[in-house]
């Protein structure tokens, strides 16, 4: 058993990894956030004018979506070139090609200038978005995931889901900023800003990255030749399983990211008052996401996860009335309320499907399942909410009831796989072909013993 470091040493390492894991995913969902933001607040008046608003709304969001749709090739090739070449230049090549694709959106003409083609150089960027965040989030997960000291796991792999949450603060506050300051002119200018500025943000990540130690995100010594195909051979279930987990989650993630916001427009806030609460929820998700991380470490990753994805899918049903009270503290005690929750299920789930595969496989395993379920999940999350909004006459409960079923689905795919989180390492890596029924028990409890 590995020593577990202490003291200053073990406060720098972590603040690295988050540098390196955290930081870069923050900078990354940065972008969905403000796109997500633009979508329900801008660029209906922007690409698609000639629409009447909530119906344009649905169309802004169907292109977010479209990013979705290259997010499981992203995963596929560069968590290929991950398991083989090593971590660090696929980290810097997912982040540089992001920060393209956002500052080129913020230098977009819009639908008066060049009519049709507006909304399809959007839909164009948000395909290269999707194709470099195929293969940004599973590389971030697993470098915080495989630094992490003895008994761990769960907290550092959890900086990602932080980061998500900071990249949220940040969008959040950035276009809260551009809203108040800007608001006259935030359809025919300002919405620009927060483009331009993650474009830039960038280069912080960026750095991070190149200085990142070599032995984390170095390769095998004899890669695998497939990745993938190995784990389609040795793990069918466990990516079934991660898919279906990431499906769930992420369906509720991006209800939650973008939807929530057209939600508090349409109950009559102010876009300003919209973002706030957008800005709590992500707050909620920095503080709730390590907590939960470290408990799953104590409590099992299973256990964390049911109980997150259960008390989620009740505080959907609560959400929208309080919501529809038109009280602003009422309201953002909702939201607040809301990203505590989703940080029990976010937190955890960085180790819980990485401690899945061995590390021949791991990047190629996580990232294939991972994209595939967000693509299919959170893809269509914001679209297909708008769309039962639309059909129920702005009657949230039918909302509620398909978060709720997403969420049912990620409790049920985590009781199905394996409890991994008192396994070492090592003990993941060295595994054969899965054991089952009372054999894996029994392995389980020889494993956790010796890795105590």
């Amino acid at each position: 058993m590995h020593a577990q470091p202490s003291g200053p040493a073990s406060s720098r390492s972590a603040l690295r990894t988050f540098c390196v894991s955290g930081l870069g995913t923050a900078l990354e969902f940065y972008d969905f956030i403000i796109y997500g933001t633009a979508a329900a607040l801008v660029f209906p008046q922007v690409f698609f004018p000639q629409m009447d608003h909530l119906t344009a709304t649905l169309l802004a969001f169907s292109a977010f979506g479209a990013g979705f749709l290259a997010r499981p090739l992203g995963g596929l090739v560069f968590g290929h070139f991950g398991d083989r070449l090593g971590r660090q230049k696929v980290l810097v090549s997912t982040l540089l090609l992001m920060g393209l694709s956002t500052f080129l959106i913020g230098c977009l003409p819009g639908h008066a200038s060049v009519g049709v083609a507006a909304p399809i150089l959007l839909v164009l960027l948000r395909l290269i978005q999707g194709f470099a965040a195929g293969g940004e989030w599973g590389g971030a997960a697993l470098f915080g995931i495989e630094s992490a000291p003895a008994g761990r796991r769960g907290l550092w792999g959890s900086f990602t889901s932080m980061g998500i949450g900071v990249g949220g603060i940040l969008g959040a506050g950035v276009f809260a900023i551009v809203s108040a300051a800007y608001d006259d002119n935030l359809v025919d200018f300002a919405w620009r800003i927060p483009f331009w500025l993650g474009g830039s943000l960038v280069l912080i990540g960026l750095y991070a990255r190149l200085k990142a130690p070599v032995a984390a995100t170095a390769p095998l010594a004899k890669p695998v030749r497939a990745p993938l195909a190995e784990a389609l051979r040795q793990r069918p279930r466990q990516l079934l399983l991660c898919t279906g987990i990431a499906f769930g989650y992420c369906t509720i993630a991006y209800i939650g990211s973008t939807f929530f916001l057209t939600y508090a427009t349409q109950v009559g806030f102010g876009s300003t008052e919209a973002l706030m609460f957008d800005l709590a929820l992500s707050v909620a998700i920095v503080l709730s996401a390590p907590l939960c991380g470290y408990l799953s470490d104590r409590l099992g990753r299973r256990t964390v996860m049911g109980f997150g994805a259960g008390a989620m899918a009740l505080g959907l049903f609560a959400f929208f009335p309080l919501v529809s009270m038109h009280s602003f503290v009422v309201a953002l005690c909702a939201y607040s309320l809301t990203g505590l929750l989703m940080g029990a299920t976010q937190g955890p789930i960085p180790a819980f499907l990485a401690e899945q595969f061995p590390r021949s496989m791991r990047y190629s395993g996580i990232s294939a399942s991972y994209q595939i379920g967000a693509a299919l999940g959170g893809g269509s999350a914001s679209s297909v909410a708008t769309a039962i909004l639309i059909l129920t006459d702005h009657q949230p409960l039918g909302v509620a009831l398909y978060g709720a079923g997403a969420l049912a689905l990620v409790a049920l795919c985590s009781l199905m796989l394996r409890e991994t989180s008192r396994l070492s390492m090592a003990q993941i890596d060295e595994q054969a072909p899965i054991l089952t029924g009372a054999m894996a028990s029994n392995a389980q409890g020889a494993n956790c013993k010796s890795a105590e």
